[in-house]
């Protein structure tokens, strides 16, 4: 598409090895772009895959320029691609959404549709999953819960199918330098016209998540500590419930040596020590936690690095 073309829609699509549903997403996703408009921008962001994944992007662009590419020197993770994809965009509105069509395109139309109508921020909100077990279903929920409550804002059924008007995607990639990034989080918490639309979670079309347990878990880690210092309340808490178990113990130490008897519980006694001596553990490793991440941001180090890029010119880094 010719330079001097202004876009309307700059669609991001985060990747990591993707190669098995790769080309057919972007059938999908260009197909349903054409009929909400010609002028549009389909950028594929490669988080250090290791297939074919940009390949396709290249092929893809071959067919059509609006299709293009950057990507990364390395994996840096799905909120490092994702800004990657916004420094780049041209549109006047940015939609992320997914590379394996768990979240639907068919509801891009609705999305630009109350754009056009003056919303800044349009989210779409899970509202059912069709596929996955129950301990993930609990999980996402429970963590969507969890953060809605330490943030202060509705996070239940968010996802990062989004579409942000350019003043909020430049507000992201202008006012927010921080590398501990939460996209769904940052866009709810920026106030402004906000819309939500509810879609079903559908199943891969092909391929495999590369999400294991361990990564949400240190996801789900790493947000709290980066968005809440909850953890780091919760240690006077527990230095309260120690007291707290002193004095029983003292007291009942008291009473059994008024009542004459031998003041005994050498076993309560080192049960006692260990347990302290865990929550102080406890305690430093969550305050470890937070140093350590202040350490990260003091760094400055950049927060990815473009390798090459299809369709697009960059600085490659950021």
């Amino acid at each position: 598409m010719p330079s001097e073309v202004k876009v309307e829609i700059s669609v991001i699509v985060p990747a990591r090895s993707e190669e098995a549903v790769l080309r057919h997403s972007l059938e999908v996703i260009a197909g349903v772009m054409r009929g909400v408009t010609e002028h549009f921008e389909l950028i594929v962001v490669d988080d250090g895959s290791d297939d074919g994944t940009f390949a396709i992007v290249r092929e893809a662009h071959a067919a059509d320029s609006r299709i293009k590419g950057v990507r990364l020197s390395r994996g840096f993770g799905k909120e490092a691609a994702l800004m990657a994809g916004m420094r780049v965009a041209r549109g006047l509105a940015v939609i992320t959404l997914d590379a394996d069509l768990q979240h639907p395109p068919q509801l891009i139309p609705k999305m630009v549709e109350q754009w056009r109508d003056g919303a800044m921020i349009v989210h779409g909100v899970k509202e059912e999953r069709l596929f996955g077990g129950t301990f993930h279903r609990f999980a996402a929920q429970f963590f969507n819960r969890m953060f809605s409550k330490i943030a202060g804002f509705d996070m239940v059924g968010s996802s990062d199918f989004k579409l942000l008007d350019a003043k909020i995607a430049r507000l992201l990639v202008e006012r927010f330098p921080e590398h501990s990034r939460f996209h769904r989080g940052l866009s709810t918490w920026m106030g402004y016209r906000q819309v939500s639309l509810p879609f079903k979670v559908a199943q891969r079309k092909a391929g495999v998540s590369q999400w294991r347990l361990t990564d949400l878990l240190r996801y789900a880690w790493n947000t709290l500590t980066a968005y809440s210092s909850l953890p780091l309340k919760l240690i006077p808490v527990m230095g309260l419930f120690m007291l707290a178990i002193s004095v029983v113990l003292g007291l009942e130490a008291i009473m059994s040596r008024l009542a004459g008897n031998a003041v005994s519980g050498f076993a309560t006694l080192e049960m006692t020590i260990l347990f302290t001596g865990s929550m102080i553990m406890i305690g430093l490793g969550i305050i470890g936690q937070y140093l350590s991440r202040m350490y990260d941001e003091l760094k400055r180090r950049p927060l990815f690095l473009v390798d090459e890029t299809v369709g697009i010119e960059t600085s490659g880094e950021e």
